[in-house]
């Protein structure tokens, strides 16, 4: 073999395990922020003038309205039927839930098929809405995937993982 092949054969050989290194850490990246960051990373950054938030009016505590939605018939917690942190209860209120493994999360759960940010539940025009945050197991309400934000039926499970939870009035 020539000395010029196989110069060539040891750079393609370097090449190719340089695309595999970039590779494994892209995944590695993709699975400790979520798949958003690492595609967010990948699109050049455009900038949006700012909208000002809407008013809305605030409860006194979230005890209250938890309290308020419970006596007008909806959801006014949410329980965690199965899993390490099963029977965990978070009053409803006007601030989104969210679940994942972050520590920042509402509802830390501890479980190896949980995401960071997993998964976000919140209400919208009264209803309660679960949302995947880009997860790399998926979120389930009852046997559907989650694939965009979808209303929540009290007592329909939501499943992170090992994790199931419910709302319930």
């Amino acid at each position: 073999m020539s000395p010029i092949t196989l110069t060539l054969v040891k750079v393609a050989f370097l090449a190719v395990l340089w695309l595999f290194v970039i590779a494994a850490v892209g995944v590695m990246r993709a699975d400790l922020f979520g798949s958003k960051a690492a595609t967010k990373a990948a699109r050049p950054r455009t900038v949006k003038p700012a909208k000002p938030p809407k008013p809305r009016p605030q409860p006194a505590s979230a005890a209250q309205s938890a309290a308020h939605r419970a006596g007008r018939g909806g959801p006014g917690r949410l329980v965690v039927t199965e899993g390490p942190r099963a029977g965990t209860t978070i009053d409803l209120g006007q601030v989104p839930i969210t679940i994942g493994r972050a520590n920042d999360a509402t509802l830390v759960v501890i479980d190896d098929y949980a995401s960071s940010r997993h998964a976000r539940i919140f209400e919208q025009g009264g209803q309660w809405i679960v949302e995947d945050l880009g997860s790399t197991n998926g979120t389930y309400l009852g046997r559907t995937k989650v694939t965009q934000p979808m209303p929540i039926q009290p007592g329909v499970p939501i499943r992170i993982g090992k994790t199931v939870i419910e709302l319930r009035k």
